[in-house]
């Protein structure tokens, strides 16, 4: 990804390409404001301020009409000088603003080039940039929260006490290796093996966040299975009916499978409808049911469906051969049940369901959603989640080698010096997720993710 050089002043149409009453142009750098001036007529205001300007091409031509708001380097989204120009939406506008700022001197920005300088210019730190693409990406509130939170600092703080702890070992042996007679004698192993111990508890419970972490951001995979014609595609249709505004729709194929995601709480819930599992001669149709297998193998919880208890008995079984996940026993169509016959030799546990008058939809959901939080395990209170598995693996690392050092200490086969690279170490697999070092590899990745603009 070519970023230039940090002297370029970038400039980006910052909202969503379409129609729209209002569009956003940033622009940042060491020269914006004075190309900022080029454009805008009457010049701009002190910072922070919000004024009404006209702004013009490099002919003096009319562009548009709109608001204009200077901030002064600290005090901005990237630390530089900046300039934000909210102007009339559509295709042509916002185009017509930025080009008239690339004409007085700006450089298109790439790819999250302005949250890039950001953590360059220390406004923010590794994790809470990539917290910024989660909230623009968040399909459900559960997510929208958890990148906020990140966003807000509550994991790089516990990183950064986590390191700390590391250091404090650090010098701890530090002084072993530079005083070994000095005070009482040599250090106490018991203290320097508490102190680990410590670490490397504190490390483990923020690894087991990880689970529930990871399905708040991307959504548990709830697939929906039974037998042809039991309700299933009727129920997928209510759960969306009744969460409307919440679900973010993702279509597949009609062979295939339909996928959207439901806002739920607390873990929201990425619905599918598959093809009816059962046997069949029809070439399409065991496209279908293929493909219904392959998304049960991957489930995190099954709604095992059926229109009679015999049936959801039958979907059950059937689940049972082709996932491992957790099954929820529904029972659909029970607007139709008027006698209930079979009610009392319906599995323990069955859900009853009516897509026509929504009776049970609102409980299954819930019910869905807080199977799948049990089964990420207990709660940790006051302890910010993992949501990334590159988050998973620099703790796992970190881990791993306070174990090294606690083995190397309790051998006494190797030398203090050499114990000591596994703090090292450890540590260096805690910064490396905050950017207390060198990680341009990890920006690139980052980085190339992001919309223009942010």
């Amino acid at each position: 990804m070519e970023t230039g050089t940090p002297d370029d002043t970038i400039v980006a149409v910052a909202s969503a390409p379409g129609m729209g009453a209002l569009a956003v142009v940033r622009l940042s750098g060491l020269r914006a404001h004075d190309i900022a001036a080029c454009v805008v007529r009457d010049g701009l205001e002190k910072a922070r301020r919000a004024v009404r300007r006209k702004l013009v091409d490099a002919f003096d031509s009319p562009v548009d009409d709109g608001i204009v708001i200077r901030y002064d380097a600290p005090r901005s989204y990237t630390g530089e000088d900046s300039v934000e120009i909210v102007c009339h939406g559509g295709a042509v506008t916002p185009a017509r603003v930025m080009a008239a700022l690339v004409s007085a001197g700006a450089r298109p920005a790439v790819p999250g080039e302005f949250t890039r300088r950001a953590v360059l210019n220390g406004k923010l730190d590794v994790l809470q940039a990539e917290a910024v693409n989660d909230l623009i990406r968040a399909e459900s509130s559960a997510g929208a929260a958890l990148a906020l939170e990140q966003l807000d600092g509550a994991l790089s703080r516990r990183l950064d006490a986590l390191r700390q702890q590391i250091l404090d070992l650090e010098a701890l042996i530090a002084y072993e290796i530079d005083f070994p007679e000095e005070d009482d004698g040599p250090m106490d192993a018991g203290r320097v093996t508490a102190a680990t111990d410590a670490v490397i508890g504190a490390i483990t419970r923020l690894i087991e966040t990880a689970p529930r972490g990871e399905l708040v951001r991307t959504g548990a995979l709830v697939v929906i299975a039974g037998a042809p014609n039991v309700g299933k595609s009727s129920l997928f249709n209510a759960v969306l009916g009744r969460r409307r505004a919440l679900v973010t729709d993702i279509p597949g194929t009609t062979r295939d499978a339909l996928e959207a995601v439901v806002d739920a709480t607390p873990i929201p819930l990425r619905l599918v409808d598959t093809a009816g599992l059962r046997e069949t001669m029809d070439v399409v149709e065991q496209l279908g049911v293929g493909m219904a297998r392959e998304y049960l193998e991957r489930a995190q919880l099954v709604l095992a469906c059926g229109d009679s208890s015999a049936a959801v008995r039958q979907a059950m079984d059937a689940v049972g051969r082709l996932s491992e996940a957790p099954v929820l026993a529904v029972r659909t169509k029970a607007d139709l049940d008027v006698v209930r016959t079979d009610a009392d030799d319906a599995p323990v546990g069955t859900l009853r369901v009516s897509a026509q008058t929504g009776e049970g939809i609102d409980a299954l959901i819930q019910r869905a959603s807080r199977l799948v939080l049990d089964s990420t395990g207990p709660a940790t209170e006051e302890m910010p989640v993992v949501a990334h598995a590159r988050y998973r693996k620099a703790l796992e690392d970190a881990r791993s080698e306070l174990r090294h050092f606690t083995e190397a200490r309790a051998g006494g086969a190797v030398p203090a010096p050499v114990s000591a690279v596994h703090l090292r170490e450890s540590a260096r697999h805690l910064e490396g997720l905050i950017g207390a070092i060198d990680v341009e590899d990890v920006l690139e990745r980052l980085f190339s993710t992001f919309c223009v603009g942010k």
